[in-house]
């Protein structure tokens, strides 16, 4: 477990929007030098700015996330039309919850895919500590930035 430090969490309603239109990510993790990455499905928390997926202890990425918490990822909206590119990066730190924490997990994510209750698995929240978003739409190139460790957000 990691202890949260508080943050208040202002971001643009733009990531949220991105982020619940889509329901697929791409994690990236590394152990010993070799990077790897593996698509999940995820729910986003909004109050709490996490991310969170199931998948089962015995996979590559969840023994990498075990030994090393941060990880990186992204969400993308495939499309060929310049103008409509978006996508998210992101910076994480893997926690795999208990108690209380694990319940609320659970309960987040299971109202979203019910029928993960039917699959044996562990929920992992990913901490935000950084987002990137791309969005064509705003403009080419138009980036918006969130980071953790500053008071706001840049464009």
């Amino acid at each position: 477990m990691f202890e949260k430090e508080k943050h208040t969490i202002v971001l643009d309603e733009k990531f949220g929007e991105f982020i619940n239109e889509h329901h697929v990510l791409t994690l990236a993790t590394q152990a010993e030098g070799q990077p790897y990455c593996c698509n999940c499905f995820y729910v986003y928390d909004n109050q709490k700015n996490i991310f969170i997926v199931k998948t089962k202890l015995d996979t590559r990425h969840a023994q990498e996330m075990l030994k090393e918490k941060r990880i990186a990822g992204s969400v993308v909206l495939e499309t060929e039309q310049v103008g409509k590119i978006q996508g998210l990066q992101f910076t994480a730190l893997a926690d795999f919850p208990d108690g209380e924490e694990l319940q609320s997990a659970k309960k987040t994510y299971l109202k979203k895919f019910p029928y993960a209750a039917l699959e044996f698995g562990e929920y992992v929240i990913l901490n935000l500590q950084m987002l990137k978003l791309t969005d064509n739409r705003l403009g080419f190139g138009k980036k918006l930035i969130w980071d953790i460790n500053t008071t706001k957000q840049s464009e």
